[in-house]
């Protein structure tokens, strides 16, 4: 028996997309990822997606500037470029690959141009063990 299982970024994404513009500071865009239970933003420069801004690059920001005035800071311009991105149906293979070769915890999902979604390490991990533990008692005796 062949089976063949292509999970695809849409299959493990989350929908869950913060967008802020470069020129929000800092504070603003902590609170933004607190609200939504994500600790990524997306930073746009008129309106075009540009960069990400992590609580790692905040945290790392932070330590390098000290804390005084560093919650003033636009998001713009402690945040992460370029955006790493993949499309709806790239194979989740693909997607990892880009992760380690960009050194990267997500990618964002771009359908026409929108983004759609952000795949996670751990919401890949978390959907490929589902999968293993769904597969395994297929074939179990």
């Amino acid at each position: 028996m062949s089976m063949a299982i292509t999970l695809r970024a849409k299959d493990v994404m989350d929908k869950r997309v913060v967008l802020v513009d470069r020129s929000e500071p800092v504070s603003s865009a902590l609170r933004r990822m607190l609200d939504s239970g994500i600790w990524s933003v997306v930073v746009t420069d008129d309106g075009r997606p540009t960069a990400v801004l992590t609580e790692r690059d905040f945290v790392r920001m932070c330590l390098i500037r000290g804390c005084d005035g560093a919650l003033s800071v636009p998001a713009g311009d402690v945040a992460t470029s370029p955006l790493v991105t993949c499309g709806p149906d790239d194979p989740v293979g693909y997607v990892w690959k880009l992760m380690v070769e960009r050194s990267v915890r997500r990618v964002y999902v771009v359908d026409e141009g929108a983004i759609v979604g952000r795949v996670t390490q751990t919401g890949l991990f978390q959907k490929l063990l589902e999968t293993f533990i769904a597969l395994s008692q297929l074939v179990s005796p």
